[in-house]
């Protein structure tokens, strides 16, 4: 089976700082199931423009347990037609090259989070073959049932004082939001839902907060009218094929719903391919910009 992994996945895999936790679970599966490990050139020649000499040196080093397209495959008609519609920068036409490999039959999936290429794919019919990381994981967890630890899955109501802070996991939240220690100290006889990995690693993380029609909503222009809503205050998923994202978005709607709020939203930044996701998520549900 010849897996093709777009640009951003290789750039997040061999990275120094990993921003998505679930790059490794993924790279885990693909050795289990020996699948061969594709990337395009274009994607190499997008490494090589790196600025700085030592980045180019050190993923080449890299980028050598791969193997590499040698040649490319010819673009379609119905590719062309695609790359009319949706390619408006040289990224987009890349984005496109790597997704003509599929289309051609010349690899089995690509695995990508992209959404535009998601989006050219479902209008190339071959969606089916497009994944992105969860996805994935998603399809061979359940292919591959002898394989998978289903004691991953069980999510808890907790108390924020029964959770280590010095997990790993909240990394993350320590980098994007200063002084997140004490507000979460703070916190410790409050309860959040958590999910933790058979060895006591936090596999996700939700905190929800009611708030009334009196909340003070200066600082989102334009200003929320006055309604009562459900705040998603800190929610944290690590990809691992189990549709978590999924079940913490259940419990997000039920306490909505049981609580009687008009409203759901949450602040959240575009800055990294984790949180990217998320706002795919989210976007998935019916959330929309706002503000």
């Amino acid at each position: 089976m010849r897996i093709l992994l777009d640009t951003n996945i290789i750039i997040h895999r061999e990275a120094n700082t990993i921003q998505n936790a679930g790059i490794g679970t993924l790279f885990n599966w693909l050795d289990k199931l020996h699948y061969t490990k594709c990337v395009h050139p274009t994607t190499i020649a997008e490494i090589q423009k790196h600025t700085d000499p030592r980045v180019v040196r050190t993923m080449a080093i890299k980028l050598a347990n791969y193997n590499e397209l040698k040649t490319e495959a010819p673009i379609s008609s119905a590719i062309q037609a695609v790359s009319v519609r949706y390619d408006r920068n040289e990224n987009d036409v890349n984005d496109t090259k790597i997704l003509n490999e599929v289309h051609a039959g010349r690899v089995d999936f690509l695995i990508t989070e992209d959404r535009k290429i998601h989006k050219k794919a479902a209008e190339l019919e071959i969606a089916d073959r497009i994944f992105t990381i969860e996805s994935f994981l998603e399809k061979v967890n359940a292919e591959n049932p002898a394989l998978t630890d289903y004691k991953v899955l069980r999510v808890k109501k907790v108390l924020f004082g029964q959770l280590d802070l010095a997990d790993p996991f909240f990394d993350s939240f320590r980098e994007d939001y200063q002084g997140f220690d004490n507000w979460f100290r703070k916190k410790s006889d409050e309860f959040a839902y958590a999910c933790k990995s058979e060895t006591g690693l936090i596999l996700a993380f939700l905190f929800l907060k009611r708030e009334g029609p009196d909340e003070n909503y200066s600082d989102i222009s334009p200003a929320f009218p006055r309604k009562r809503r459900m705040k998603i205050g800190t929610f944290k998923v690590v990809l691992n094929g189990f549709k978590l994202g999924e079940r913490f978005m259940k419990i997000v709607f039920d306490n909505a719903l049981k609580a009687k709020v008009e409203e759901i939203y949450v602040t959240i930044f575009p800055n990294t391919v984790e949180q990217k996701r998320l706002i795919g998520l989210l976007e998935d549900w019916g959330f929309s910009q706002y503000g």
